[in-house]
Order: structure tokens, then C-alpha cells, then sequence
């Protein structure tokens, strides 16, 4: 079990593949240092 963040912690580098083909690396891929990432489960 990974340890949660706390407050003023680093987001780890994650590299996600998204729904539409391609992959994202968090946070690396991101324009501006602040952000919100959705994960949606998807159609059951």
C-alpha cells in the first residue's frame, strides 16, 4: 500500500495510458504546477 501525500509533498511521476491512445506523464505533461486529474472507471 503506497503512503498517501501530505500537505506541500511532490506528486510521484506516474506515466498514465489514456482512453483515446497515447500515454501522459504526471506531472511532467502538465502546463501550469497546480491541476486536477479525473479517473473515471469507464462503462461497466
Amino acid at each position: 500500500m503506497a503512503n498517501k501525500l501530505d500537505s506541500g509533498d511532490a506528486f510521484p511521476r506516474v506515466t498514465l495510458q489514456l482512453a483515446g491512445g497515447g500515454t501522459t506523464t504526471l506531472p511532467d505533461d502538465l502546463e501550469t504546477p497546480y491541476g486536477v486529474v479525473l479517473f473515471y472507471r469507464g462503462h461497466w
